[in-house]
């Protein structure tokens, strides 16, 4: 892996993390955030916040980080880490995602598995999973602006994701043959307009 970061002096909004002690501070924070979920947060604060990626190397970040085995925000954040301080900093960004949320999951597991059989604590949980489908679909919706300046034309784009719901949600179709499928068809409609 390398250690060099990418070119920022043609965009000078552009900010770095300081150090690996900053990316493992940083994603625990982030980790904190995102109970149920954590697309939203994770835009927010790579993107808007502080400024570590720009909008599109967020989108082509995430798709990598999506098609890799493991949680897509682990990978996310393993590839950010290493963008800036290598084998270092994917350590420090990883650490920083599941050290504390880790601790404090199994406190919430014991915390459970006491009251799991009350009114409230049912009521809570579905709560939380009405907002973290809030929060994936407004941040969809943030991302899609990303769409006009890819290579796919949108017609396409827009018919390669009709057709992985259709396959995944009605056709129950396993991912093990959609991806490959329609990932190909994306690729290569990518390549022929980037060339």
């Amino acid at each position: 892996m390398s250690a060099a970061p990418p070119a920022t002096g043609s965009d000078p909004g552009r900010s770095r993390p300081a150090s690996p002690a900053d990316l493992f501070v940083s994603f625990t924070v982030l980790a904190l955030q995102g109970f149920g979920g954590v697309l939203a947060v994770v835009q927010r604060e790579l993107v808007e916040r502080k400024r570590w990626l720009t909008q599109e190397e967020f989108v082509e970040d995430w798709a990598v980080a999506q098609i890799m085995p493991g949680p897509n925000v682990v990978n996310l954040s393993i590839m950010i880490g290493a963008r800036w301080f290598g084998l270092a900093g994917a350590v420090a960004a990883a650490a920083g995602l599941l050290a504390l949320p880790l601790l404090l999951v199994l406190a919430l597991a014991a915390f459970h598995a006491r009251y799991a059989g009350h009114p409230a604590v049912a009521g809570a949980l579905r709560g939380m999973a009405a907002v973290s489908a809030g929060l994936i679909a407004a941040t969809g919706l943030k991302l899609a602006s990303a769409l006009a300046r890819n290579p796919v034309p949108l017609p396409w784009a827009a018919g390669i994701a009709a057709a992985t719901f259709v396959l995944l949600a009605w056709l129950r179709v396993p991912l093990a043959w959609v991806l490959p499928a329609l990932g190909a068809l994306g690729c290569a409609l990518a390549w022929r307009k980037l060339r």
